[in-house]
């Protein structure tokens, strides 16, 4: 039957499906130190990017592969990540306590703030070779230029993160996909952000494809 060829959306749907489950495991099996889950997103991401081309080999082989490349990059950056979202828990947190405008205002800026220097810093790390400063200010270049499509990629990501928590079925089946889905979506949106700045005069052309890596 073509409903269950290797053509059709179907299959398509089911092997992807497993890529993502493959790279959520992946990504929660080095995740739990805690200290190299940045290094196990960069990973994620380095994998992602290439699903969302279609151009991605095996799921696990790639996913350790470019962990172990990203691990010394990869630990700083998550650090960052979970001291900011902290920051940002905090400042909620004393809002809630005293009810003052203030920390509300406060956790909102950081929240911004904190989405847009790190949404795509993850992405770019696995793409490209760059200080872990200039990335962060990448991400938050990429965020403000395409702001209306970041809004978007917030708006899906937080859609399924409401999904993933929404009963005790969804939670057990995010722990399957959850963060695997999450990443897929940020990339999706990321590489093609990505592709479009490549094209542009002096960008910088991704490090596989190039003969000498050029700073971005």
């Amino acid at each position: 039957m073509k409903f269950f060829s290797v053509d059709s959306a179907f299959y398509k749907f089911i092997v992807r499906l497993w890529d993502i489950i493959q790279l959520n495991f992946c990504w929660l099996l080095c995740s739990l130190p805690v200290v190299t889950m940045g290094a196990s997103t960069v990973a994620a991401c380095s994998v992602a990017l290439k699903m969302a081309e279609d151009t991605e080999g095996y799921i696990v082989r790639s996913f350790f592969k470019a962990f172990r490349v990203n691990l010394r990059g990869g630990i700083p950056l998550g650090l960052v990540a979970l001291v900011a979202a902290y920051a940002v828990y905090l400042d909620f947190q004393f809002w809630n306590a005293t009810e003052s405008a203030l920390f509300l205002i406060m956790g909102i800026v950081a929240a911004v703030i904190f989405i847009m220097g790190l949404l795509y810093a993850f992405p770019l790390m696995a793409r490209y070779e760059n200080s872990l400063i200039k990335t962060l200010k990448n991400s938050y270049d990429i965020a403000t230029r395409y702001f209306l499509q970041t809004l978007l990629v917030v708006f899906v990501v937080a859609v399924e993160t409401v999904l993933f928590q929404w009963n005790t079925t969804l939670i057990l089946i995010g722990v399957v996909l959850g963060p695997g889905v999450v990443i897929y979506t940020v990339c999706a949106f990321a590489i093609r952000f990505f592709r479009q700045i490549e094209k542009e005069p002096g960008a910088v052309v991704y490090q596989d494809e190039a003969e000498n890596e050029t700073e971005h």
